[in-house]
Formats: structure tokens, C-alpha cells, sequence
């Protein structure tokens, strides 16, 4: 996706938004609004935008336990399988 193709200005969306709707959900792109010049908005395709929030979360898990690791916290691998088979 090129960028400089997706940047359209608000007055743009106000005249074609059931174009720029049909657009971005059948091409999956993000469409970046500006207002006086500037990038204001993103339109979005739900579903691209539910697996950027999905990617972001194992992210942060991902962080958080390399966070954990560096500090000390964490169990042996031989203690956590003996915990799970004593449960």
C-alpha cells in the first residue's frame, strides 16, 4: 500500500464516504484523513483494525514476560509440569 494514495482530505470523505467505506473494506487499507494539511483520522477496516489490537496484546504479554524473565520471576520448567500434574 502506498501512502501518499490513502491520504485524501476531509472534504474528500465528506463527498465520497460510501466509496471510501466500500473501498477500504474490500482492498483491507487504511485510509489516513487530514484536516488543514494535517493527519487527523484513519478509516479503517474492522477486522484489520481487531487483528492490529490482537497483534498488540501478545506484544505486551510478550514484553511482560520478557520483563518477568530479566527480573527473576519465573519458574523451572521441571516445577511448573510438576505443579500442573499435581492439580
Amino acid at each position: 500500500m502506498k501512502y501518499s494514495d490513502s491520504i485524501k482530505p476531509i472534504s474528500y470523505l465528506k463527498t465520497h464516504a460510501s466509496e471510501v467505506v466500500r473501498n477500504v473494506c474490500s482492498n483491507r487499507e487504511t485510509m489516513i484523513i487530514t484536516h488543514h494539511g494535517e493527519a487527523k483520522v484513519i478509516v479503517q477496516y474492522i477486522h484489520v483494525y481487531e487483528q492490529t489490537q490482537e497483534s498488540l496484546a501478545l506484544l505486551k504479554i510478550l514484553a511482560q514476560s520478557s520483563a518477568s524473565i530479566e527480573r527473576g520471576e519465573y519458574n523451572p520448567v521441571g516445577e511448573a509440569f510438576e505443579a500442573v500434574r499435581e492439580t
